[in-house]
């Protein structure tokens, strides 16, 4: 096996963080390699320094054998080493091909040679299997999954030999995760070496070949994924043993406390009715733009309401947020980064905004009460941070959704409306949030529970509902669903029964 990039012995200090601790890893060429850990792990850090965003403080690299140590990105992707992130670095109104070959224009006599480029972007689509794309269509008229297409035909263009994939399949529907996963096996077929990061450990088992796992910022384990199990690669990530991925809290539903007659919104949701018991987790699956956060969102009055009604408790709140908050209601939107949380607060005043009554006297913020509740309420949620004085945005993906939960919990929320909770967060973090979803539902507290990873939906819910073209096609207890029975619903909004 042929080696391709070796990073040995990186070390990365941030003032007193130590980030990476002598971390080593080996790209094979032709093949995947799993890069593992949880939220805050180092995965990041170390990808940054392979991309030359971050000059390590200790260590060496070497790419093709060769000593490789890029001042900066464009360092390292003239070098032969591409990212394509989560998020994607794409200019929406600019062409495929604009976008394909930005810093890397081909001239003639001073003038752009359209000729030359649309050549070349034809070659890297056509080695994509999508040959079909024409160049000129703005990038902003593609679906999410083929502008990550246009994101990898670029490191293509700038022959790239490592290829970096930062969590690619957190907001794809299930069809473009299988043409992602064909496109990376055609990449590995040509001899590139892959690093593949993801939390979920199936498309793992799938794609990849090798792991490597950090933990803490260390190099806590690697090899061939055929030699070690699921429940080793998860006690590696956490440093103890899991017992359960997916913990059952015994807890039993009891009287409606919330009722949806023919809800409708200004496109979706259309006539969604169902009831909600106390006690009770409701999953709701359903393919992307099927309706679902649609529906959550109308239900806490963020979306207008064409038409239904809303029951909570036996009341009819008016439609808005705080009317939906005072009669119990709680959201967690999937979006953490631009409306879950405020990015640039503290975790106290993310956790403690939306109810600072308990802490006013007479027109004053008693801070010292304050502080007493949120360092409990972080105690609770296990919120991993240097104090509650810290940034949001400065904690991993895992203790930033902690806190989202946290601040709807502190509010008092009695039904708890989570829109992909455990979206772009570690194995054992997961867990944890499955635990508490039990636990709360044990309390009393009502949950519905969004989301597109199936197996996670039939392991924690009671009964599982599956949207279709905006509109709740069928509710079932979780036990009589199948991950193919629930697909086939979604897809053609037809019961599998």
């Amino acid at each position: 096996m042929t080696t391709l990039l070796t990073m040995s012995a990186i070390s990365k200090r941030f003032g007193a963080t130590h980030a990476l601790k002598s971390v080593s890893l080996a790209v094979p060429a032709g093949k995947v390699l799993a890069l593992i850990g949880e939220n805050g792990a180092g995965k990041s850090t170390l990808m940054k320094v392979l991309s030359g965003a971050h000059a390590p403080d200790t260590g060496e690299m070497t790419l093709s054998d060769l000593p490789y140590r890029p001042t900066g990105p464009h360092a390292a992707r003239l070098a032969g080493v591409s990212m394509i992130y989560q998020e994607l670095n794409l200019a929406p109104h600019l062409s495929i091909e604009d976008n394909i070959m930005l810093g890397q224009e081909r001239s003639r006599f001073g003038m752009l040679d359209r000729s030359a480029q649309r050549r070349i972007v034809g070659e890297a689509l056509n080695k994509l299997g999508h040959g079909d794309l024409r160049p000129e269509t703005p990038v902003q008229a593609l679906s999410v999954g083929l502008q990550q297409v246009v994101e990898i035909a670029r490191a293509l263009v700038s022959n790239a030999k490592v290829i970096v994939f930062d969590e690619p399949t957190s907001s794809l529907a299930r069809d473009d995760v299988q043409h992602l996963f064909d496109v990376i096996r055609r990449l590995k077929s040509e001899g590139l070496g892959i690093v593949y990061i993801s939390h979920f450990l199936e498309e793992i088992r799938e794609l990849c070949d090798c792991y490597a796992v950090l933990r803490d910022g260390e190099s806590v384990g690697s090899g061939d994924l055929g030699g070690i199990s699921n429940e080793q690669i998860v006690a590696l990530m956490v440093g103890r043993t899991v017992d359960e991925l997916f913990p059952q809290v015994p807890h039993e539903p009891g009287e409606i406390v919330l009722k949806l007659d023919r809800l409708c919104g200004a496109s979706i949701p259309k006539d969604v009715s169902f009831d909600l018991r106390r006690g009770e987790i409701l999953g709701i699956s359903g393919l992307v733009g099927a309706g679902r956060t649609e529906m959550l969102r109308c239900l806490f009055g963020l979306d207008e309401t064409r038409s239904g009604q809303v029951t909570i408790a036996a009341s009819a709140p008016s439609q808005s947020p705080r009317a939906r908050i005072a009669a119990g209601l709680g959201f967690v939107s999937e979006d953490r980064k631009t409306e879950g949380l405020a990015q640039t607060r503290s975790i106290a005043d993310n956790l403690t905004l939306s109810r600072l009554a308990p802490y006013v006297n007479y027109g004053w913020l008693n801070l010292s009460q304050r502080r007493q509740e949120v360092a409990r309420w972080m105690r609770v949620m296990e919120v991993k941070a240097a104090s509650q004085d810290q940034f949001v945005h400065e904690l991993s993906g895992g203790n930033q959704q902690k806190v989202a939960i946290a601040r709807v919990l502190h509010q008092g929320a009695e039904i708890l409306l989570l829109d992909e909770p455990t979206r772009g967060i570690d194995v054992g973090t997961k867990s944890q949030i499955y635990r508490l979803m039990g636990q709360l539902a044990a309390e009393g507290k009502a949950i519905i529970f969004v989301s597109s990873y199936l197996t996670e939906l039939l392991a924690v819910c009671d009964r599982v509902g599956v949207m279709s073209r905006g509109r709740l096609k069928e509710i079932r207890p979780a036990s009589e669903w199948t991950e193919e029975d629930i697909m086939s619903v979604a897809v053609s909004g037809e019961s599998s029964k």
